[in-house]
């Protein structure tokens, strides 16, 4: 599916956060995050929206919000602030917020003092940063409200356990957890400026191996993404590669190429044939010349594919493969055209952009044309996660659709072409 990238726990400003406090105090006085209850465990339902994990959350007397599930995000960030109209936040001050992008910084402000509820996951006097702008945008392009991101304080506080299978989240206490061998296999993390890295993985052009050190990033909905900009011993682009909008940053659009490798080892698993993002420079390697070395990261459309634990108190990863998605193979959309979701909970569909000489392009599809049915399914049953999987699988298979442009409704069909 359409890949959605996030580069958003890289700010100039890091907010303190209290330490959890595990006595038994009542939580009303508790700082942090914490389970409720004084419980070692909770399980949190997920919903996957462009391979991104959106989890339900309430910020102080709110109504449920949508929030992304992100390893790497250093702070609860708000990224649409009309969630708060009515109950405002207390604000605090003013910070300047930087990231990946093509744009030049943010700003944002400091809300103190709040509660959070996630499930049976809770936090006290806890500080928020919210965006003074939604320059993101992250529901239109995941098709699905989306109202924050979060992460890190999670993970550092917790034994996390995603299972894409079941859709579920499980949250440990670390002194509780102990790792069996038939949880999956084990491999070391490093955890610096709140990412967590790893050595276990390395890529295959066809003529050496390479061992690479990534990061761990579900709030990235790609497979593998490769910054060339770090390491003069970096692959050469893909001989067939295609020029593509990656994702988004904190400081706007991720502008780079898309192509195939031949061979990805993810500790001892293979997988064939993945599909990998080259971020330009501009948009993303020279926003991250003062962090830790790395050559890239790893995403959900990888991630997804495994049973994962995330012990970062321990400082270990544990991987255990899903057969039937380990047998899926790496697909992006064959059609040529983006999309843009709109409207009252985000299920009006537009063309954002067209490949010119793409299947769409030649079916006559234009920019602003609106998207009604998908062969003869109609997009109000759809999400744009479901139109993305029509629109990447069977080469030569034939998408019938409809769309309204100035008033006027147009039929027009063209043949899935796989354009990596």
């Amino acid at each position: 599916m359409k890949p959605l990238f996030l580069v958003i726990g890289l700010f100039s400003a890091y907010l303190t956060a209290q330490a959890d406090d595990h006595t038994r105090t009542p939580d009303r006085d508790r700082y942090g995050f914490f389970i409720a209850g004084n419980r070692t465990w909770t399980r949190i339902p997920f919903q996957l929206h462009s391979n991104l994990i959106i989890v339900p959350v309430r910020i102080n007397e709110s109504d449920t919000l949508q929030f992304i599930l992100d390893t790497g995000v250093s702070n609860t960030i708000v990224t649409d602030p009309s969630a708060f109209k009515r109950q405002p936040l207390r604000l605090a001050r003013k910070i300047k917020l930087s990231g990946a992008g093509e744009g030049g910084n943010l700003t944002a402000s400091v809300a103190i003092d709040n509660s959070l509820v996630l499930g049976g996951l809770r936090a006290a006097h806890h500080n928020i940063v919210m965006l003074d702008e939604d320059i993101l945008k992250l529901s239109e392009y995941v098709g699905t409200p989306v109202h924050g991101i979060f992460g890190y304080e999670i993970f550092a506080n917790f034994v996390v356990n995603i299972d894409f299978q079941r859709r579920e989240i499980m949250l440990m206490s670390p002194k509780k957890y102990r790792y069996k061998k038939r949880k999956g296999d084990r491999y070391p993390i490093i955890i610096q400026d709140t990412k967590a890295y790893t050595d276990a993985l390395s890529v295959y052009d066809g003529q050496k191996s390479m061992p690479l050190r990534v990061v761990l990033d579900t709030g990235a909905g790609h497979a593998l993404l490769l910054d060339r900009s770090r390491s003069t011993a970096m692959m050469p682009l893909p001989e067939k590669s295609i020029r593509a909008q990656l994702g988004r940053g904190l400081n706007g659009v991720i502008n780079g190429s898309m192509g195939r490798i031949q061979k990805v080892k993810f500790g001892r698993y293979e997988l064939d044939n993945i599909l990998a993002s080259f971020p330009d420079s501009t948009a993303f390697g020279m926003k991250l010349i003062d962090m830790p070395e790395r050559q890239g990261n790893v995403g959900c459309e990888l991630l997804r594919r495994f049973n994962v634990t995330f012990n970062y108190p321990d400082r270990y990863v544990v991987l255990k493969p899903i057969k039937r998605a380990m047998r899926e193979g790496f697909e992006h959309d064959m059609s040529g055209m983006e999309l843009r979701a709109k409207g009252d909970r985000f299920r009006n569909y537009y063309v954002d952009k067209v490949i010119e000489g793409s299947p769409a392009d030649l079916a006559g599809l234009q920019e602003g044309d609106e998207v009604l049915f998908v062969n003869n399914n109609s997009t109000k049953d759809l999400t744009i996660s479901d139109i993305y999987k029509i629109l990447q699988k069977g080469e030569g298979r034939e998408v019938s659709m409809l769309v309204r442009r100035n008033g006027q409704v147009i039929i027009t069909s063209f043949a899935l072409k796989r354009l990596i």
